[in-house]
């Protein structure tokens, strides 16, 4: 699968952007597992261009990170542009638009999912983004804003038409945001679009690897992205690779891997944040990283409320002692 000019394996696995988890530590935990893509959390426009400190810090990566796409979201076409371009200078290897973000802040404000009900606005700003870097720019979105006005097969033409490089699309209306299950009817009637001819990407309650492999081989998607199941669970990319590559099912990680995985994570994270928001940002995590361990719930507390790393470090020590 290409974007654009760049070269990805056969139906690659792209860890989705999500904001407050896949920071540059995360991701460089998840690339080392097995992803294939990685994408930034995603990035106000309109703060980008005032130069906020803290949102060009979110788009800082390293080298080891490639493929690496930055992420941006808005609903002005002049401030997406500037925004696009000052991404461009930061050289990932795509920039990819939030249309699919429902979150109620973003989505009411016109922004990410918010756009699904001003179509024609979405493909102009688009197609204007597109105009203005000379890197592959790609899409994210959802189905439609609600069950009545799932309009995605007809946005995705239009898309097409702007000059995106690929298409990923979360199987889910605005109105779900991430409650019933994700519908991949939509995607595979896309894919299987004569017309349709950028890759596209399929995402969406993919937890596990036989799902993975499953949506492939139903819906014909060019790759997949994980969100979620991801958190915690970096080990999803090279179970998945392993089951759609070679139909190997792999054992699952060792407490002691997920420990030692855990604390590379966090001194990962000390690398590029204060120790504050280091510890803060490994939070979501803990819960599946430890996940099934009988009588956790003290220990995890204390993990969720530790503000010393040797506090993290020493109750890493007793869950080994106490589990390993």
């Amino acid at each position: 699968m290409n974007i654009g000019p760049l070269i990805l394996p056969e139906h690659p696995l792209l860890l989705a952007p999500m904001e407050d988890i896949t920071d540059q530590a995360f991701r460089i935990i998840c690339k080392k597992a097995g992803a294939d893509v990685v994408v930034s959390e995603f990035a106000a426009s309109d703060a980008l261009i005032r130069n906020v400190d803290m949102t060009i810090n979110k788009l800082t990566f390293s080298e080891c990170e490639r493929p690496y796409g930055i992420q941006i979201f808005g609903n002005n076409e002049d401030v997406m542009v500037q925004a696009a371009k000052i991404a461009t200078a930061l050289k990932p290897d795509f920039i990819d638009i939030n249309w699919g973000c429902p979150v109620k802040k973003i989505a009411l404000k016109g922004a990410g999912s918010g756009m699904l009900q001003n179509p024609e606005l979405l493909v102009k700003i688009t197609a204007a983004v597109v105009k203005a870097t000379p890197i592959p720019v790609t899409v994210k979105t959802r189905l439609g804003w609600d069950e009545q006005h799932k309009i995605i097969v007809t946005l995705a033409e239009k898309l097409q038409d702007t000059g995106i490089a690929a298409l990923t699309i979360h199987g889910r209306t605005k109105a779900q945001m991430y409650n019933g299950n994700a519908d991949w009817t939509l995607i595979g009637e896309i894919k299987n679009n004569a017309r349709i001819h950028i890759p596209v990407i399929g995402n969406g309650d993919i937890s596990s690897a036989t799902q993975a492999a499953g949506a492939l081989q139903t819906y014909h998607v060019d790759g997949i992205m994980i969100g979620r199941a991801a958190i915690g669970n970096p080990w999803i990319f090279a179970e998945s690779k392993a089951f759609i590559t070679r139909k190997q099912t792999l054992a699952p990680p060792s407490l002691a891997e997920r420990i030692a995985v855990c604390r590379q994570h966090l001194h990962t994270a000390l690398q590029y944040k204060s120790e504050h928001y280091a510890l803060i940002s490994m939070r979501k995590h803990y819960k599946n990283y430890f996940k099934c361990l009988p009588s956790f719930k003290a220990i995890r507390m204390q993990l969720l409320t530790a503000d010393k790393i040797e506090e993290i470090e020493n109750l890493l020590a007793i869950i080994e002692e106490k589990y390993c």
